[in-house]
This record gives C-alpha cells, structure tokens and sequence, in this order.
C-alpha cells in the first residue's frame, strides 16, 4: 500500500470516528479550516504550499501528506513543491530534515501518479 492509500485510509476512518462524536466545536474547526484553504486573495495553491511548509515545521508527516497531495491537485510543480520544502528547512532547521526525507519520498511517489 502506498504512503497515501494508507494515509486516505486513516483519515478517513477517523474523519468518520470524529464526525461520529456530532460535537459542534469539532465541526466548525472543520469547516474553518475547509474554508480557510479555498480560492481569495490568494490561490488555493499558495495556500497549500504554505499548509506544506508550516506542516514540516510543525512536524506532522500526515500533515504533510495531505498538504503534498492537495498542493499538486492545485497544480503545483516539484519546483514549488522544492522551493515550499526548503523554506520550512531554512525556519525549522535540521529538526525538520528527517520530515523532509519523507516528504520528498512522499512528492516523488505522488508526482509518479500524474
């Protein structure tokens, strides 16, 4: 299974779970962060790529994940992917080189779907 067949499994399997609780607060944090990536002042686009880069900095893989396979569906490129990823290298520092190792592996297997 790949990185995100599996991950699409988990988030979905715990987006139901979590769904399931029919908690409020839960469902407006959802819907905020929907919204808070969707077309404006700036692309979708630029938004993802910022979701990646604050996600490597952060630290959170299946963040990252989701932001790789979100930011390509808007179109971007390995070079944007490339320039997003150092970005959180240079903020992070050498902390984050073990989560860009796996977002590299994350964008080439990706990449090799299109």
């Amino acid at each position: 299974m790949s990185l995100f067949e599996d991950f699409q499994n988990r988030r979905t399997r715990g987006n139901e779970l979590v769904n399931s609780q029919e908690f409020l607060p839960y469902k407006r944090f959802y819907n905020l962060d929907t919204n808070a990536y969707s077309d404006g002042a700036l692309s979708s686009k630029s938004k993802e790529l910022m979701g990646l880069a604050c996600s490597l900095v952060m630290r959170c893989n299946d963040c990252v994940l989701y932001h790789i396979d979100k930011a390509i569906e808007c179109g971007a490129t390995r070079e944007e992917l490339n320039e997003t990823m150092n970005i959180a290298l240079v903020i992070g520092g050498s902390i984050v080189i073990p989560h860009l190792r796996f977002a590299v592996e994350a964008m080439e297997e990706r990449l090799s779907r299109d």
